[in-house]
């Protein structure tokens, strides 16, 4: 029985996602046709385009390839060894370039300005991952530290490990975030209690917590902004 799959040979040439992003840039291209292009080749009965929305719609979203294994997605029809390796790479790679960019001194001087830094390592995740920018006297980040990975739904930390973090390195004030795998940056009330802790013990210990922002899908909200702290 012949297969109903589209081959890349059935594909006009310059419909191609190679041939597509080199004529019109890699904004024009979909998800799906990055993806291909990272995978290079599909199979006799798929192309790697087809394999690509496939593998998409199997994990739901381009999101949670983040969080799959090497041996996860190894267990998706078409996806082998050197595929899997590729993805992950390519994953890896453009999680070091979001951080790279803290390689020179970052200046925090708005709450867009701490979500920026954030917001690319944050979005994508499926757990909740609370973070804290420590900074200087002239609010230069000095350091970044992950302090709880918690569940689907609910992250957990404790204010003494957020200033522990912070004394060690020095730290005249933070900002913390966290992000909402849901894509929805709206504050819980545990956000918001959680944020009256910090800010009190910060308090006593000297150290200003500056704010609280919480990254969704693309979009942020700071608790500073919104007067919860």
């Amino acid at each position: 029985m012949e297969s109903q799959s589209i081959l890349l040979r059935d594909i006009p040439h310059e419909e191609r996602p190679r041939e597509r992003m080199m004529h019109y840039g890699v904004d024009a291209l979909s998800h799906a046709e990055l993806l291909a292009i990272l995978l290079r080749t599909g199979s006799y009965q798929e192309s790697a385009i087809h394999l690509a929305q496939r593998i998409l719609n199997q994990v739901g979203s381009i999101r949670n390839l983040v969080d799959l294994s090497i041996e996860e997605l190894t267990q998706i029809k078409g996806i082998g060894n050197a595929k899997a390796v590729q993805i992950k790479a390519a994953i890896e790679l453009g999680q070091r370039l979001v951080k790279a960019r803290m390689g020179d001194p970052v200046t925090i001087r708005s709450p867009r300005d701490a979500a920026d830094v954030l917001r690319e390592q944050l979005r994508y995740l499926q757990k909740e991952h609370f973070i804290c920018l420590f900074l200087n006297t002239k609010n230069h980040i000095i350091a970044q530290e992950t302090l709880s990975i918690g569940s689907l739904n609910a992250s957990i930390v404790h204010p003494r490990e957020v200033f522990r973090a912070a004394i060690k390195c020095s730290s005249a004030s933070i900002v913390c975030a966290h992000n909402h795998p849901s894509g929805d940056p709206t504050p819980s009330p545990e956000d918001i209690s959680l944020t009256s802790r910090l800010v009190e013990a910060g308090n006593i210990v000297g150290i200003d917590v500056l704010d609280h922002i919480i990254i969704g899908d693309g979009e942020y909200v700071s608790l500073k902004e919104k007067g919860m702290m």
